[in-house]
């Protein structure tokens, strides 16, 4: 009998959630986290000043919609910059560190019927990561990413192909044999899309996975948020500013505001490491010490190390480590992928950390 066709949409303030999936790994040998975002393709720039945020009036570590003259222009004017150009988004960020850390997954996204959208097909698959993709009319998303002299990542996003991804396109067997859905906030704007996606999801018997992804999109979207969360979501994702903007409360208060809502609340808190709650269970993790000179991404890879550590039955601790880990090589790195050959030594000192902690 499928188990992912048989478990209890009830969502409980427990240690559920790893048993759940312990359980779903001897029935499902199909793909486990499902990740669902914008298919982007990001434009790295190294900045030396933010002076050309004050002249576009992009807020300083903040995602911005933007038109796709405007998109050009920072293109234009970014040129000689020093640069990097490689597929993205967030949701997809993580999807494919997950598959480096072996785990089975998926990505729903839409893509643009050009040389972009074909190649940002051809990297996933040539990762084994099961594709659903939809073809739009316009071109494939870009990020236009500048990252200042401190590291901290200003995005100005043209959605393209990305947003014309529409609820009606979404069908129950997307979601079938898959144990986690994971959102990137991005998404969250289109209300419809996400509730479709989320009902889907929890119909197929999927736990809810969101990550609030950036302190202004979570300021614009704040009631609909909450209750998206308090009724339908599993585990949050938030850094400081986010979870701040979603609470109005410093990280430990947040923290506790958010388990409140949902099974597992995880707070990041830069060079302070992360906080994580599920019910009354409180665990701190240290960072990684690393010399960043990107940030891009690193939220994204957090994630990825987060719900693998989940998804193998580890617990929050060693989840959270992992977590740290994952994140603290994705910084060292221009853009938001680790390059392939870090990653047998990242796996490894995984493997370490798991016999040390058994």
């Amino acid at each position: 009998m499928n188990f992912i066709r048989n478990v209890s949409l009830q969502r409980h303030k427990t240690a559920g959630l790893v048993i759940h999936i312990m359980e779903m790994k001897q029935e499902i040998t199909e793909p486990a986290v499902l990740g669902i975002g914008n298919a982007l393709v990001d434009v790295i720039n190294v900045l030396e000043d933010d002076s050309i945020l004050e002249e576009f009036g992009l807020r300083r570590g903040s995602m911005t919609l933007v038109g796709d003259d405007l998109s050009k222009k920072i293109f234009e004017m970014t040129h000689d910059n020093k640069r990097e150009i490689t597929t993205g988004g967030s949701a997809a960020n993580t999807i494919h560190a997950l598959a480096a850390l072996g785990a089975g997954c998926g990505y729903i996204g839409k893509i643009g019927d050009d040389i972009l959208g074909q190649n940002f097909r051809i990297e996933f698959e040539k990762k084994n990561i099961k594709t659903h993709l939809f073809i739009s009319h316009k071109d494939t998303g870009r990020v236009m990413a500048l990252v200042s002299p401190d590291s901290e990542r200003t995005m100005a996003t043209y959605l393209g192909a990305a947003a014309d991804l529409k609820p009606k396109e979404l069908t129950l067997e997307i979601f079938n044999n898959y144990s986690v859905l994971f959102i990137e906030g991005y998404l969250v704007q289109d209300h419809k899309l996400i509730e479709k996606a989320i009902d889907l999801a929890r119909e197929a018997g999927l736990q809810i996975a969101i990550d609030l992804s950036s302190y202004n999109v979570v300021e614009a979207n704040l009631d609909f948020l909450r209750k998206l969360i308090r009724e339908k979501v599993d585990i949050v994702f938030a850094n400081e500013e986010e979870a701040y903007a979603f609470t109005g409360k410093q990280p430990e208060e947040a923290l506790t505001e958010i388990a409140g809502l949902c099974e597992i609340a995880v707070v990041k808190v830069g060079k302070s490491g992360s906080l994580i709650q599920r019910g009354n269970e409180v665990v701190r993790t240290g960072i990684v010490p690393a010399k960043a000179i990107d940030t891009t991404g690193a939220g994204d890879a957090y994630a990825a190390g987060f719900l693998y550590g989940l998804t193998k039955g580890y617990t929050l601790a060693i989840s959270s480590r992992i977590a740290a880990l994952v994140s603290s090589r994705v910084v060292e790195v221009m853009g938001a992928k680790i390059p392939e050959i870090l990653w047998p030594e990242i796996n490894k000192a995984i493997k370490k950390m798991i016999q040390n902690n058994p």
